[in-house]
């Protein structure tokens, strides 16, 4: 897998002219602050549907950024599983390394970059990789079972919670990125 995926910066390029954010409507105006990076081509290309930008940077960080429930990392290692499984190299690499900024374990990405999510990892980080690969590969195929290794390594119910909706955001999150412009490597 290594050579597409990357823990160095990546850019985006956008297929649909972005909104020009000097001539953005009030309502552009207004979701693109409430969007993390406002000024990127990214989400000046997803002003062009204000109602659904206004509805996803507020769902964005109520699934991603909030304190409690699922450690941040492990959301962060969730959403780096899911992009490589859907192969979206830009958001692998900012998910990856936001996971080695909590973590300092940049070891972890570069073996799934390497050798793939099924690669080597600790027992709490394979139940989380395993459940997101499986969640994303064939969700209809999830069932009570698929939980049980999540509990076995300490998650409660609003952990579990956390992790299918980070993974099912990005999901949603990999198909925008790589149907409106593709990743640009510097």
């Amino acid at each position: 897998m290594s050579g597409r995926f990357t823990l160095e910066p990546v850019e985006w390029a956008a297929w649909i002219p972005p909104v020009d954010a000097a001539t953005a409507t009030p309502r552009q105006r207004a979701a693109l602050d409430a969007s993390p990076q406002r000024d990127s081509p990214y989400f000046l290309t997803l002003a062009h549907d204000v109602d659904s930008l206004e509805q996803r940077s507020p769902l964005f960080h109520a699934v991603m950024y909030v304190p409690r429930g699922l450690p941040r990392a492990d959301r962060e290692l969730a959403t780096v599983i899911v992009s490589i499984i859907n192969g979206c190299v830009y958001c692998s690499s900012v998910h990856a390394r936001r996971f080695v900024e909590l973590t300092k374990r940049p070891d972890v990405i570069v073996r799934l970059y390497d050798e793939g999510p099924g690669t080597q990892l600790e027992p709490r980080q394979r139940a989380i990789a395993d459940f997101a690969a499986k969640l994303t590969r064939e969700p209809q195929a999830i069932a009570a079972a698929d939980l049980r290794p999540l509990r076995e390594v300490g998650m409660d119910d609003l952990q579990i919670h956390d992790l299918i909706h980070a993974v099912a955001m990005f999901a949603n999150a990999n198909r925008l990125m790589q149907t409106l412009g593709e990743p640009v490597t510097a």
